[in-house]
């Protein structure tokens, strides 16, 4: 009897021994998952707070991209003017502005002084037929040009000869081919002091980047490169301006060939037209 209750009691304890290592067991799992979960959580917490810093980031680096792709021409030429600095973008504006003046003025002057030097021979010749040389002049005065002027000044001396007229009309040519010519020698100026600005902006800007590293006593690359962005920017402004008014520098220079090669053309007809005036 007392080895069947010890039995028993030995039995009760075993069992309770294993239920309550089995109860730890499962807690212990429970923790395990459960601490599993919060790490998986606080992981993905993580994970998603990177993304979107990383997404936030990348959308302020587009939004950037963006703004810079939607700015004018004018405005980008604006900016960099401003980072090149007064002291050397001054200069080149005012080289720029003087430059871009005189192309106007000669423009305008030359424009002018076209004129249809056929209609004008025609007019002169009728003239001459029905009214005389006093009607030719008239009509040259009324039209405007310097083809109009020779004219005038060869049909003012008729009365002293053919040949008095041809070496007034050639003198008084050569005074209104300069004048044709007036003012293209500055503009030629222009175009060469744009470069030169330039080039001297660059020199002194890359003397004062060298001077930043050695103070700094490190080449940075942004020490380096701010110094040669800045630098730079005033050759760039200085071609630009010696490119635009070269352009229009080999217009005036064609446009001053074209009116010439007419004056020679003009006055040899204007002088056979003379000749047989004169003859009747």
């Amino acid at each position: 009897m007392k080895k069947l209750i010890a039995l028993f009691t030995l039995a009760g304890m075993l069992t309770f021994g294993a239920s309550n290592i089995a109860f730890a067991q499962k807690e212990k799992k429970a923790d395990v998952k459960t601490e599993q979960v919060t790490d998986t959580t606080a992981q993905a917490a993580t994970v998603d707070s990177n993304v979107q810093a990383e997404s936030a980031t990348d959308t302020t680096a587009v939004t950037e991209a963006v703004s810079e792709d939607n700015k004018s021409f004018h405005q980008v030429l604006k900016e960099k003017f401003i980072e090149g600095g007064a002291v050397w973008m001054a200069p080149i504006l005012i080289v720029f502005i003087l430059g871009l003046a005189l192309v106007v003025e000669r423009i305008i002057y030359l424009n002018l002084s076209t004129t249809n030097s056929q209609k004008l021979l025609n007019s002169v010749e009728n003239a001459l037929k029905t009214g005389g040389i006093q009607a030719a002049k008239e009509i040259c005065k009324n039209t405007r040009g310097p083809l109009a002027s020779i004219f005038f000044q060869g049909l003012d001396r008729t009365d002293e000869g053919i040949e008095i007229v041809e070496k007034s009309i050639v003198s008084y040519g050569g005074v209104l081919m300069a004048r044709l010519e007036k003012n293209l020698s500055w503009i030629g100026l222009f175009i060469a002091l744009g470069p030169m600005l330039g080039f001297l902006g660059t020199v002194v800007g890359m003397v004062q980047a060298f001077d930043a590293i050695e103070k700094a006593g490190d080449i940075s690359p942004t020490v380096v490169a701010g110094g040669m962005k800045v630098a730079l920017l005033t050759t760039v402004f200085g071609l630009i301006v010696a490119i635009v008014l070269q352009v229009f520098f080999s217009y005036l220079v064609t446009k001053v060939e074209s009116i010439v090669n007419t004056l020679e053309d003009s006055t040899i007809s204007f002088m056979d037209i003379l000749v047989k005036h004169n003859k009747k």
